[in-house]
């Protein structure tokens, strides 16, 4: 891919919005112009099916003693990207021994090329150069499909009026400003009154309407049954509400769960945060839907502006004495904090569909079954609309 200026505008101009480092402007670089695309891509995949790193003997048993249960375990684009073969051909050739050595170098040499470029540490452990190349890649992939998608439809980046946004007109008074003044509807005034003259008296000026800022929290579901494309593509969900929201002057936050919160940031306009810390997600245990809802009222701000939280999960909770219970309680005790809630659940059995249902309904928010994984980003968008 050839590197020109446009190129360089596009990066300078993405990094700035995500707020990265001199080394994160240079891997930005290096992903427009296509290289370590894949690496990145491979980076994503270990982070998403819940590895920090890599074991290159423990990744060869497993593909040789049992290819299909290491494809299930590592995914096929992990293992393509790591192999440089297609899965399909892996799994067809792994009984032969001159191909099993062959693949064997492969590993090696692909981890000394990624230890090589700083994006795993001498112990094979992804480094935070590795973390940015994951969250780049995994940043402008999201952003290519949903433009390609139209799901942003037509952005409104620009800042709320300080003063609202029009609304319905009433008679000009000495409160009026002069700039809300609704000229077409002050000159009919005028005709109707046979005035040749536009007078004081003719004058309507446009109310306006007052738009509190939104605060949305993500509370995405890090349970073990997440794990592989189901935890990309929320992650990826989460990116497109980070950049739309945050384009429009709204904050978003977000909250990682499984047994337990394992991360959580308050409401925030830093959406190189949200991206650095939606990409190190990984899954792992429970669900207890309880704890994000209590930590989701710890961090919405004590104010006018609508607080929503949205829960992405693919389970029942199941921590707790009476998970189903104390669910519904925590959710009543957040709306009693203003705080609306919806779901978007993933496949979910009718058990979890009808407990996610009355989660949404004490929330006063919306639920969403998503049968369509890739449908999620634009769920997750939808929902934001809304509001």
């Amino acid at each position: 891919m050839a590197f020109d200026s446009s190129a360089t505008s596009e990066a300078v101009e993405l990094t700035g919005k995500l707020g990265l480092t001199e080394l994160g402007k240079g891997l930005m670089h290096s992903v427009i112009e296509g290289r370590q695309t894949n690496d990145g891509k491979l980076l994503k995949e270990a982070i998403n099916q819940g590895f920090g790193g890599f074991v290159p003997d423990d990744i060869y048993k497993n593909l040789i003693t049992d290819y299909r249960s290491a494809e299930r375990l590592y995914g096929r684009t992990f293992v393509s990207l790591l192999s440089g073969y297609d899965a399909d051909y892996v799994g067809r050739n792994i009984r032969i021994p001159e191909f099993q050595r062959e693949l064997q170098q492969r590993i090696a040499e692909k981890l000394r090329e990624l230890r090589g470029t700083g994006v795993l540490d001498r112990d094979n452990l992804i480094t935070e150069k590795g973390m940015q190349l994951a969250a780049l890649v995994t940043y402008i992939e999201e952003l290519d499909l949903i433009e390609s998608r139209g799901l942003f439809g037509e952005q409104r980046s620009e800042r709320r009026a300080v003063y609202g946004s029009k609304g319905e007109t009433r008679p000009f008074t000495r409160q009026s400003r002069y700039r809300d003044i609704a000229i077409r509807r002050s000159v009919k005034r005028a005709v109707k009154r046979a005035h040749r003259q536009l007078l004081i008296g003719d004058l309507e000026a446009h109310e306006r309407v007052s738009h509190g800022n939104i605060n949305i929290i993500y509370g995405i579901d890090a349970s073990g049954s997440m794990k592989g494309e189901k935890i990309d593509l929320a992650k990826k969900a989460g990116i497109a509400l980070a950049f739309k929201a945050i384009g429009r002057r709204d904050r978003v936050g977000l909250v990682v769960f499984s047994k337990e919160v394992k991360e959580s940031i308050p409401p925030t306009a830093d959406v190189g945060l949200l991206l650095r810390s939606i990409i190190r997600i990984r899954a792992a245990r429970e669900t207890d839907i309880t704890a994000l809802l209590e930590k989701a009222v710890e961090l919405f701000p004590r104010s006018g502006s609508t607080n929503h939280l949205i829960i992405l999960t693919d389970a029942m909770p199941t921590v707790g004495k009476q998970p189903e219970e104390e669910t519904l309680e925590a959710a009543a005790k957040a709306r009693a904090h203003h705080i609306t809630i919806s779901v978007a659940g993933i496949n979910l059995t009718a058990k979890a569909a009808r407990l996610a249902q009355k989660l949404a309904e004490i929330g006063n928010g919306k639920f969403y079954l998503v049968k369509n994984l890739r449908e999620l980003d634009k769920v997750v968008l939808e929902d934001y609309e809304a509001l």
